[in-house]
């Protein structure tokens, strides 16, 4: 299992005895995952660095990992400098938080600021937990809401997300006296609808999720 690269081999980079270059000299490039950053095992991932700045080489590493990171030449398309990363097939070991980097001609040892991070979550390997609303899925508008997410697995964390929004909630998993582990998100007084998912992870394997549970429509009337 390995992280692979579209145009070309991953190379090695830090040459001087292991050492970081010097990083901040050009504004950060952006990441993004394609289809997205929470994936199934098994599949495959682009992450796509691109920049406005012409950038000649792009670097990608994930934090947590002492290994060279894998850089790619700058493609220009539309008068931005871009390079796709392939990731997978997907393992645990390869999930987790990446970042890259740009650096131009005849300067590669002066990389740019970092992209902001990116969470690559793999999904689906555990046991999906349960998700219901109170005082129920259908609301005045107005009313407060809290959505409940619980299992019988012992999971450190529970994650809450609803269609169309790109971050996710989290909350620590508290034990109950029934024997489950359940996080209670307050969403406060309602406004608009949604459906809302929740996934269970352990604190030991942060980006490795359990399967999702049954979407849960919640509705906003009056």
């Amino acid at each position: 299992m390995s992280l692979t690269v579209v145009s070309m081999a991953c190379v090695g980079f830090f040459l001087l005895q292991g050492a970081w270059p010097l990083m901040g000299n050009h504004r950060k490039p952006s990441l993004l995952a394609h289809p997205g950053p929470l994936l199934k095992s098994g599949e495959t991932v682009i992450l796509q660095c691109w920049s406005d700045v012409m950038f000649e080489h792009f670097f990608l590493h994930r934090e947590g990992i002492s290994e060279d990171p894998s850089r790619l030449v700058g493609q220009i398309h539309d008068g931005v400098s871009k390079a796709n990363f392939s990731i997978g097939p997907l393992m645990p070991v390869l999930a987790g938080t990446y970042r890259c980097y740009g650096s131009v001609p005849h300067s590669p040892y002066q990389l740019s600021a970092p992209s902001d991070p990116l969470d690559i979550v793999i999904t689906g390997l555990y046991e999906k937990p349960s998700l219901s609303a109170q005082p129920g899925p259908t609301v005045q508008a107005g009313e407060n809401v809290t959505l409940s997410c619980s299992s019988w697995s012992s999971y450190d964390i529970y994650h809450l997300s609803r269609e169309g929004e790109a971050h996710e909630r989290r909350l620590r998993a508290v034990p109950k006296v029934n024997r489950t582990f359940q996080a209670d998100f307050p969403l406060g007084p309602a406004t608009h609808g949604g459906t809302y998912r929740c996934f269970g992870s352990f604190r030991a394997l942060p980006c490795v999720w359990s399967n999702s549970s049954d979407p849960l429509l919640v509705s906003v009337t009056g």
